[in-house]
């Protein structure tokens, strides 16, 4: 790299030509100004800050090829061609990995050999390619830039060990400065990148972490479903990106958004990258409103206008949150980060790193224990966030659901005394969650082994539970009393501030925490309950019941049953395809019975003045039950009813459950055939004749209470009820 001084004037105007900007945002200049001068630098900039700028001017003003090491295809893919839409020189960027053919390599090696190619991209597997560095051996390099560091450590949310290996292939081709970039890095990683890339001396530059314009807020996960629908229909036609844990759930949760007229897709590694790129564009281009996604989705993107982020799963950990909630609003403009929060959720991801090596599983549960920390707590998520990367903030945000409803105070004192003692008392060799287990007198393998089940403070905090412990802990990390030793993860240690306060305790104001309780990750409530949500309504239905069916000379409960009169009155349905969502209500039943009762209904509303929650009712996902399709086909064939259960391994008395779930909803099944081979004709037309006449409620209990003193059995009757309802109601 030429370290001939290039004036402030000549980088404004490369910035100008190639990039369309007058100046510079936050630390942009300084940064680039150090890379030109041939000095290592660390860059700590969050997301939507500028980060490639920071590398991509430097390269076009320096002698040689900037080579950029990149995690990933697509994001190497998406800056190739921004460099490309800046020059008219298609040369000027390459990209160089596994997705190129024999040929494309060659043109990618002449160009840069020819001297044309001021940027390229390469995986840091292919870097490691011995034909590789060969090939970069003839190469004037003019220096080294690596993206989204993090990946280095192991403390990292995206830990890849090939990042390990860049700094000897470096050593290897030749010194020249390095700048690493990430935009998410507590003080652990920020140092873990920094030994492992041998530049401790590095200028290090970081920006603050604070995106006045994101809204931050932790939901409890009940009904999280209904609840992201809810929210996507209120912010309709707004572009918003949701995170799930795997990819089962990506494509539940796509599918259930767009039976729900949301217009998303899925995005998953396991999918063929043809999709996934498909996708990608979809979203950039606006033909859809919604991704839903792992984190294989993101890195890449740079759509400035995301206004929502949604975490249907909690993250492994904060990094990764940040990254992935640092993605809504790059443009300044509104960004909403919601995330769903059960403990379950932690549960399940510990039990995940059952097997993985010891030290990866404390790492990761020393994480894990962060964001739970993060959710549960009632102080400023922004406060929090920020001091997690390692940046105080005095004031409050006033921008997230902890500020904007906060919870009752109490003075901590007291207890922050205690906390900070029991510190000392170990001598500041141990966890939070180890000293909030001794406080409170919990015996486990750690607080034994060390005997501290025998010192004076063990048991002194049993009046409160360990979270309210960590809770003291984590509100006095905020206010800088105590700080996480960086070598040594975890372990607490007094801060001089911290021992100013044993020597003069103050007033210290604490917030209760957020209590939420384990539930059920995605329960819908059963609409359909015992009894009616309103009983006027109720009795109204009924009664249009009962006229319909005199007029039908039907029995009532052929029209419709108690229960499905009973969900309309907590739904309040007034379109037919609103009255097939209710349950034993199908397409059939709508169109035939359906016109009187949705007038009713809809009468009701108007003068009632109800707000209907069907305006908000979650369509589910239709599964196809195999099952069902299986069924009504082998009897359009007359196959025999014991063949036909064999075939799916049920009991006969279990095919008469899935054929009467079946006529319910209204899909009409002739099963005479094998009524007329099994049942006497005179025994047919007395079941059939008391449904007709005698039953009011279709009750299978009532019937055989009726056919008790007769040779009828249960299976028989069932077979009749099936024929009979069939044929009159469907």
């Amino acid at each position: 790299m030429t370290h001939k001084r290039i004036d402030d004037e000549a980088i404004v105007d490369v910035l100008k030509k190639y990039f369309g900007f007058d100046r510079f945002k936050g630390l942009q200049k300084e940064v680039i100004r150090t890379l030109l001068d041939g000095n290592d630098s660390f860059v700590l900039m969050p997301t939507g800050g500028g980060k490639s700028l920071c590398y991509q001017l430097p390269a076009l003003m320096s002698e040689g090829t900037a080579i950029v090491i990149s995690p990933l295809i697509a994001l190497m893919k998406n800056q190739v061609d921004a460099m490309r839409g800046f020059s008219s020189d298609s040369g000027i960027a390459h990209f160089l990995n596994s997705s190129l053919t024999k040929t494309e390599i060659i043109k990618v090696k002449e160009d840069v050999l020819s001297k044309r190619t001021k940027l390229l991209y390469v995986a840091p597997e292919s870097l490691g390619k011995e034909e590789n560095v060969d090939f970069l051996r003839k190469v004037n390099i003019s220096f080294y830039a690596i993206d989204e560091a993090h990946c280095i450590s192991e403390w990292g949310h995206d830990f890849r060990p090939e990042y390990r290996r860049i700094r000897p292939i470096i050593n290897e081709l030749g010194k020249s400065p390095v700048i690493a970039l990430t935009a998410t890095a507590t003080p652990k990683v920020q140092h873990d990148i920094q030994k492992n890339l041998d530049m401790l001396d590095a200028e290090v530059f970081k920006s603050s972490f604070r995106r006045e314009n994101l809204y931050y807020e932790v939901r409890p996960k009940h009904n999280a479903s209904k609840e992201i629908i809810k929210f996507i229909r209120k912010n309709e036609g707004k572009s918003g990106i949701i995170y799930c844990l795997s990819r089962k759930k990506v494509e539940e949760l796509a599918e259930t958004l767009i039976v729900n007229g949301i217009k998303a897709k899925a995005y998953h590694a396991g999918m063929d990258s043809a999709t996934r790129s498909q996708t990608q564009d979809d979203f950039l281009m606006e033909e859809i409103d919604v991704i839903v996604a792992t984190i294989a989705f993101g890195m890449g993107i740079d759509k400035p206008d995301v206004r929502f982020v949604i975490h249907y799963d909690i993250p492994k950990s904060l990094e990764s949150y940040y990254q992935e909630t640092g993605r809504a609003g790059r443009d300044g403009g509104e960004g909403l980060c919601i995330c769903f929060y059960s403990y379950n959720d932690i549960q399940k991801l510990e039990k995940f790193m059952q097997g993985k090596p010891v030290a990866e599983q404390e790492i990761g549960k020393q994480l894990l224990l962060e964001t739970v920390a993060y959710a549960e707590s009632s102080v400023c998520r922004v406060r929090q966030l920020l001091n997690y990367f390692g940046e105080e903030m005095k004031e409050s945000c006033g921008n997230c659901d902890n500020c904007l409803n906060p919870k009752k105070e109490f003075e901590g004192k007291p207890y922050l005394v205690q906390a900070l003692n029991a510190i000392l008392t170990v001598k500041e060799r141990f966890k939070a969650e180890h000293l909030s287990n001794v406080l409170v007198g919990n015996i486990n393998a750690a607080v034994s082994s060390y005997k501290h089940d025998k010192i004076d403070i063990f048991g002194s905090g049993a009046e409160h539970d360990h979270r309210f412990w960590n809770a003291v802990y984590r509100q006095a990390l905020i206010a800088r009393l105590i700080r996480k030793d960086i070598e040594n993860y975890g372990l607490l240690k007094m801060t001089e501030k911290g021992h100013e306060y044993l020597k003069n305790p103050s007033s210290f104001m604490m917030v209760e925490n957020h209590d939420y309780e384990a539930k059920d990750t995605d329960t819908e409530t059963n609409q359909a309950g015992s009894s009616a949500a309103d009983p006027i309504l109720f009795s109204m239905l009924k009664n249009q019941r009962k006229k319909v069916a005199k007029r039908l000379d039907l029995p009532p409960y052929i029209i419709f049953s108690d229960p499905s009169l009973q969900e309309m009155t907590t739904q309040y349905p007034i379109t037919t395809e609103e009255l097939t969502r209710i349950s034993g209500v199908g397409v059939g039943k709508a169109e035939k019975y359906g016109d009187e009762f949705l007038d009713l209904i809809n009468k009701y509303v108007e003068e009632n003045n109800i707000d209907r929650p069907q305006d908000m009712v979650v369509k589910s996902v239709v599964k196809k039950s195999g099952n069902k399709v299986f069924i009504i086909k082998s009897i359009d064939k007359k196959m025999p009813l014991a063949d036909i259960a064999d075939a799916r391994g049920l009991k006969i008395s279990e095919l008469l459950d899935e054929i009467e779930v079946i006529i319910n909803s209204g899909t009409k099944i002739n099963i005479d055939y094998h009524i007329t081979e099994e049942l006497d004709e005179e025994k047919v037309e007395d079941i059939y004749n008391y449904f007709l006449e005698d039953s009011e409620t279709g009750s299978l209990e009532e019937a055989l209470e009726e056919f008790k003193n007769e040779d009828v059995s249960e299976e028989e009757i069932r077979l009749v009820r099936i024929k009979f309802i069939s044929a009159m109601a469907n």
